[in-house]
């Protein structure tokens, strides 16, 4: 049971020392960056970046350097760290991911990903165009980032990751990205409403990939609008259309969907007089008493009926859940530098610290329901024991680790409810005020 954790830390271990052992390729000056002796080599600066959480960075590299008094300033951990390129972060990220033994959890042999992206907030410049968002009607201005990423939910941990400043930003883009760069196979991409689009639909069908995406219910102005549905609350129907930049009378009168030129769709480009065939299912299914909601796939009809299709998009939820995860057990609401490059390299950093967190605590957690009894884990404590035993400061052994994290888990009781015991408050008279 123990060799999981050495082996798993080992991998990010030979990830990091391969890269600090060339590199050149991720160095703003290769020939002059890191070339003297420092207390912050290359190899110990990717230590303290990806075990950093959301303290202050001079109690970080106190804790990283055990107290010690000689241990280095801020100002020598930012001038080196200036040094590196954010992709760095992002190769050890990927590398990880493909030496971890991470994708055996599958659905009816199929891989779930789900696409989602969030905000991540950072230090307020109305002056920094390249990440200012108009966050309201009244033009208030706030400073983000936006994380878009696929998570498998089975296995839990992200596969890929993209950030968008916001004169980047773009969802269906970044979903589009990281689908043709993507080496899985076997594939069910899982979406919300976010990202009913057909550029996404046809390139995940000529990736290969099966997909489950929630749209607009029907009466809305979404993919439903002007289709000839079934009038049943729920049904299971298939759609063929045929996409066009052309609007000819005669195209019109055999039902082509028109595509205007604000819409993007890369297999038709603008002036395009060709015409794309699209082919899917649209279900809808109930969710509740009155609520339903309408998904289209492209998954065999037999073999992926309506409630197989409901229990796929409800797992898409993990997606949600990791996000609270990423952003508040491993500090991703907290950076260290106001500058876009550094605050890239933390977020990668940390999205690494998640799936090998992540990997740890799942693998204990299903040793730990042999029993029959599902556990769940506190992943918060989960995380502080990974980080310290992957610093290998306080000569933590992998059954110390294995203890420690099932010494936090408590058994999962579905359908268990407990009414909020809510204390009566006595009312506080105004007459304090006299006194």
């Amino acid at each position: 049971m123990s060799n999981f954790i050495e082996s798993t830390t080992k991998s990010l271990e030979t990830v990091v020392s391969e890269l600090a052992d060339n590199p050149s390729l991720f160095l703003r000056n290769p020939s002059t960056d890191f070339s003297r002796n420092r207390k912050i080599d290359f190899k110990t600066l990717i230590g303290i970046t990806m075990n950093s959480g959301g303290c202050t960075m001079s109690k970080e590299l106190l804790d990283f350097f055990d107290f010690n008094v000689n241990a280095p300033t801020v100002s020598a951990y930012t001038q080196q760290r200036s040094k590196v390129l954010p992709e760095a972060f992002e190769y050890i990220f990927h590398e990880f991911n493909l030496k971890s033994q991470s994708k055996n959890k599958k659905y009816d042999g199929y891989q779930l990903l789900a696409c989602d992206g969030s905000n991540l907030s950072i230090a307020s410049n109305p002056k920094d165009l390249e990440t200012a968002w108009k966050h309201n009607q009244f033009g208030g201005i706030t400073n983000h980032l936006h994380l878009n990423t696929f998570y498998d939910v089975l296995n839990r941990v992200y596969t890929d990751a993209l950030v968008q400043t916001a004169s980047e930003y773009h969802e269906h883009r970044a979903c589009i990205r990281m689908l043709e760069r993507a080496t899985e196979e076997n594939v069910i991409l899982v979406a919300d409403r976010g990202y009913e689009n057909y550029n996404i639909i046809a390139h995940a069908i000529n990736k290969g990939w099966n997909f489950v995406i929630r749209i607009k219910d029907i009466g809305s102005n979404g993919i439903a609008s002007g289709l000839k549905l079934p009038s049943n609350n729920s049904f299971d129907t298939d759609i063929d259309i045929t996409l066009t930049r052309k609007q000819a009378k005669a195209k019109k009168q055999a039902g082509y969907k028109f595509m205007p030129t604000v819409q993007t769709f890369d297999y038709l480009p603008i002036g395009s007089s060709d015409d794309y065939p699209l082919s899917f299912r649209m279900v809808r299914f109930k969710i509740s008493e009155d609520s339903y909601e309408l998904v289209i796939t492209n998954l065999d009809r037999f073999r992926f009926p309506p409630n197989k299709l409901k229990e796929i998009y409800q797992l898409r939820w993990g997606i949600e859940t990791s996000f609270r995860e990423l952003k508040y057990a491993i500090g991703l609401t907290s950076f260290h530098s106001k500058k876009v490059d550094y605050i890239k390299q933390e977020i990668f950093a940390r999205l690494t610290l998640y799936n090998y967190c992540e990997l740890i605590t799942s693998y204990v957690v299903e040793q730990s329901n042999i029993s029959g009894i599902t556990k769940q884990v506190n992943f918060t404590i989960a995380i502080y024991i990974c980080r310290e035993y992957l610093r290998r400061k306080r000569q933590l052994s992998p059954p110390d680790v294995i203890k420690l994290i099932e010494k936090h888990t408590l058994p999962v009781r579905p359908g268990r409810r407990d009414p909020r015991k809510v204390k009566a408050q006595a009312s506080v008279s105004f007459l304090y005020r006299v006194a």
